[in-house]
């Protein structure tokens, strides 16, 4: 780990391939990978298992501030008042559960706290809708990864399938086209791709296409950026 930390913030739809890119690249430069949408889960789980609406904002704003969220370093599992949650926030109720959640502003702010305590003592690779525009407005590398809608919703079919889900690509289609307009709507950190971020589209390219735009876009935003990736590519 260096001295001065750096901060990778990749933003994009859901499908443009986020997760799993950016725990990739991670891995590559050695930096903790922070998936600030599965915080989002978290909170809707918890809404959902104690019985409140996502309607109702000032519950939801108080759950987010009393949640005990954490990511684990390394294999980035999540916990939530210490229980391996993991597992639980991917069903689809808990994503469309989480994208109404996410449109509260006081769970943004509360939330934004703890992003930003993780990247004081590292440095990271984190992934969500607002990272560059919002939560590391100053972050060195920022990144908007997007990709063809039918493309997005073949991915979130397939990933949801190997997760045991049944799913249709039409279904998903509609689903993501609903959470895209939601999240791109909302008053609060919409989703917009920040002025000085590196646009990937990643429709047709493979992951390690995508790994190495990625890995050469860092390289030549920071030295720092450069020489991890250069060491570990």
């Amino acid at each position: 780990m260096s001295e001065k930390r750096i901060v990778v913030a990749i933003d994009g739809p859901a499908g443009a391939g986020k997760s799993t890119l950016a725990k990739r690249v991670a891995d590559k430069l050695g930096y903790v990978y922070i998936n600030s949408g599965a915080m989002y889960r978290a909170v809707a789980l918890w809404a959902i298992r104690l019985g409140v609406s996502t309607s109702d904002m000032h519950r939801l704003e108080q759950l987010a501030n009393s949640a005990n969220i954490r990511l684990s370093i390394g294999d980035g599992r999540i916990y939530l008042n210490e229980e391996d949650v993991t597992d639980a926030i991917r069903g689809r109720e808990i994503s469309e559960a989480a994208s109404k959640v996410s449109a509260v502003p006081g769970v943004r702010r509360a939330l934004l706290k703890v992003q930003r305590q993780m990247a004081e003592q590292n440095s990271v690779v984190m992934e969500g809708r607002d990272i560059g525009s919002v939560v590391f407005p100053g972050a060195q590398v920022k990144i908007f990864l997007d990709a063809d809608p039918k493309e997005r919703a073949r991915r979130r079919t397939l990933e949801m399938r190997q997760e045991g889900h049944e799913a249709e690509v039409h279904v998903i289609a509609g689903e993501l086209h609903k959470r895209d307009e939601r999240d791109r709507r909302r008053s609060e950190a919409p989703l917009v791709q920040a002025p000085d971020a590196e646009l990937v589209d990643t429709t047709g390219l493979s992951l390690d296409q995508v790994e190495e735009t990625i890995l050469r876009i860092i390289r030549t935003k920071t030295s720092n950026g450069k020489a991890a990736a250069t060491q570990n590519v």
